[in-house]
């Protein structure tokens, strides 16, 4: 007897209950259809979780709502420093005060400097407790702004970015969305060293804020206090630099690979947050990222990304302290003769001078490492530049005639 088999005996799992159920009344209540979806439907799924949970991380280091600042004057870090800058401004106003009672004969112009001081020195004694706070604040607000700006809805950077992991014409292809999750990963660890570069720059600006207060008990001079606030303006207000990139947004909305592209040009523009808005150590801290990168990736699209982001530079240094300058006996006299000489109206040439033949050597004994290293650095210089072939001559020379029956060569035809 012909007995039909079952096209639901080779389905094992839960697709087995959704064979037999059939198609009539969908799939059966106690079958959970997440797990009929295959391996690469899971995956994508993973992977856009894991790139969900990126954006946020992203967003949290580069405008963190808290800062390691002190958020209190009655914090005991800034106390110290707090301490400081009181007696520093008193100090301050304790000489003003004498000086102005010594040259009290002097009358308004002493009156208006003690006046001055006396308002100068409240005033910064009272900004010194203030500035925790405002800190705090500024940076709640830089935090709130900076969230809606670039994760606030479907417009944004980040926003976009999670409409592309479902909607976008290639949301389906695993290969995006790996491509999309290694861009930010790359970017979280620019983004965490943004982090680290603005939050002890922050908090050593925070600290200081007292010492420099201190300055404008002498009367008002706020030269020191506009370079500090400049300073820590500036790496509170650096995450903002990303905003170049929002006019694009809706050009590359609709493709995850135009989305990494995009996560690129972010990546250059944190290096360049870096270098130009962490004080005194940003080309350093850039510098040495670029160093690391290029060392560990000889590509050369990251090596273009670095260059982008953290440009060549040459550094200047302070000329060390050495030994002063000073005329010999007879140098010394000779000047003040000429000097003297001068006055009767008498001329005299003054002959240039040069160190003596002692100082010479020990000028050249310091500087005997320096002086090596740029001597083999022009030699290696002359040596690459004689390696070099030359460009060989374009301009088209006029061939030269054979040589007459005489041995010499002919001479060249007369004009008509």
């Amino acid at each position: 007897m012909f007995r039909k088999d079952d096209p639901c005996d080779g389905i094992k799992g839960p697709a087995k209950q959704y064979c037999e159920h059939g198609t009539e009344g969908g799939p059966p209540p106690d079958v959970d259809t997440s797990e009929i979806h295959g391996p690469i439907e899971t995956g994508v799924k993973a992977v856009r979780g894991m790139a969900e949970e990126l954006i946020d991380a992203l967003t949290k280091l580069l405008a963190p709502d808290h800062t390691w600042a002190p958020r209190q004057a009655d914090s005991w870090v800034y106390q110290q420093f707090l301490w400081l800058g009181q007696h520093l401004a008193v100090a301050i106003f304790i000489c003003v005060v004498v000086v102005c009672a010594l040259t009290a004969w002097q009358g308004t112009p002493r009156l208006k400097q003690l006046g001055a001081s006396t308002g100068w020195t409240l005033a910064a004694v009272a900004g010194m407790a203030s500035v925790p706070g405002a800190v705090m604040l500024l940076n709640e607000a830089v935090s709130a702004a900076f969230t809606a700006a670039f994760d606030s809805n479907a417009t944004t950077l980040f926003g976009a970015i999670t409409e592309d992991m479902e909607k976008a014409v290639d949301a389906g292809n695993p290969l995006s969305i790996l491509l999309i999750l290694a861009a930010l990963v790359v970017a979280l660890a620019f983004a965490a060293l943004v982090f680290m570069s603005r939050q002890l720059g922050i908090l050593a600006f925070v600290c200081l804020a007292p010492v420099v207060l201190a300055s404008l008990a002498r009367g008002g001079d706020t030269s020191a206090v506009k370079a500090w606030a400049q300073r820590l303006l500036g790496l509170m207000f650096a995450p903002f630099a990303l905003l170049i990139v929002s006019p694009f947004v809706q050009l590359t909305k609709g493709a995850l690979v135009m989305d990494a592209l995009l996560l690129v040009a972010a990546d250059v523009l944190m290096l360049r947050m870096i270098f130009h808005g962490v004080p005194y150590f940003g080309p350093k801290v850039a510098g040495a990222a670029r160093s690391m990168v290029e060392s560990k990736l000889g590509g050369p699209l990251p090596r273009a990304v670095m260059r982008a982001g953290v440009p060549d530079v040459y550094e200047q240094e302070t000329v060390p302290r050495g030994p002063r300058t000073v005329d010999t006996p007879r140098r010394a006299m000779t000047q003040d003769g000429g000097t003297l000489a001068a006055a009767y109206g008498i001329k005299r040439s003054e002959r240039p001078a040069r160190l003596t033949t002692a100082s010479a050597s020990a000028k050249i004994m310091r500087d005997t490492a320096r002086t090596a290293q740029l001597t083999e650095a022009r030699r290696q210089a002359r040596a690459a530049q004689r390696s070099t072939p030359r460009n060989p001559q374009t301009a088209t020379q006029r061939p030269v005639p054979a040589p007459g029956p005489t041995g010499q060569p002919p001479a060249p035809p007369a004009n008509p």
